[in-house]
């Protein structure tokens, strides 16, 4: 049986979290649901999903033990038509029970975030955002500080999402009807479920995906737009990039076609 241990500031965030009577908190890359004496813990950045038991905070070492460890996603996933998952995310945020789903599906086509720094978005993050505005993040894989461009179908969407749902600043965007926010399987699941047909193997990455082809057919597919999205994804060089979207793979396949 594995254990993981907190730091001091670690455990007082758990305890603050708990005694405010708080069902989620989210510390460095790991995001903790809590269910009374069971938590869940995510690795936002990883998907890692890990089934915590016997949470007893006046324990002096507070430590878990692990019920169940690490849950991924296998395969490389690929990227949706951009024009599809708009119509499909679109009917969700207006018809569908969880109409967060939908702007979670819109807003990571048309920012490109990875999933984990996309869960963590807050409504105050949000709230009096105009088209153009820029969203401010610190990437949880990189540490670093990124401004991220909301164009209008990210704020429309928004002000529509808060039509249906009640909100407060402080809380998550992305929870589930349980109120506890979204782990990353949760997501990769129920993209798997809205976008069934759509592509061979779906994930949170294949909204990211999405954006980079969107972006680099909007620019008339061009070497400029590669370059762009190499430095929007951090990638060493334009080679990973290529990979990442799938044209290496569709250049070689060409090949053979053209003999």
């Amino acid at each position: 049986m594995s254990e993981i241990y907190l730091n001091e500031v670690q455990i007082a965030m758990v305890k603050k979290a708990i005694a405010d009577g708080k069902k989620c908190l989210i510390i460095s890359d790991l995001m903790i649901n809590i269910f009374g004496a069971e938590i869940e813990v995510t690795n936002a950045h990883t998907g890692d999903v890990m089934k915590v038991m016997n949470l007893d905070i006046n324990n002096g070492e507070f430590h878990y033990k692990l019920k169940s460890k690490k849950r991924s996603v296998k395969g490389t996933s690929d990227y949706l038509d951009y024009d599809l998952a708009m119509r499909i995310a679109n009917d969700i945020l207006w018809h569908g029970r969880q109409p967060q789903v939908g702007f979670y599906v819109i807003f990571s086509i048309n920012t490109g975030l990875r999933v984990g720094d996309t869960l963590k978005l807050k409504h105050a993050d949000m709230i009096g955002k105009q088209a153009g505005d820029y969203l401010i993040i610190t990437e949880q894989k990189t540490g670093k500080r990124r401004q991220v461009q909301l164009n209008d179908k990210v704020i429309d969407a928004y002000k529509y999402l808060q039509k249906r749902n009640r909100t407060k600043p402080t809380d998550y965007v992305f929870k589930s009807q349980k109120n506890h926010v979204f782990a990353t399987v949760t997501i990769n699941r129920t993209l798997k479920r809205i976008f069934k047909g759509c592509a061979p193997v779906i994930s949170s990455h294949s909204l990211r995906k999405t954006f980079g082809r969107r972006v680099y057919e909007k620019n008339g597919r061009s070497e400029h737009s590669l370059v762009l999205l190499s430095d929007i994804f951090g990638h060493s060089n334009l080679a990973i990039t290529r990979r990442y979207l799938g044209l290496r793979r569709e250049e070689i396949a060409n090949v053979y076609l053209n003999l």
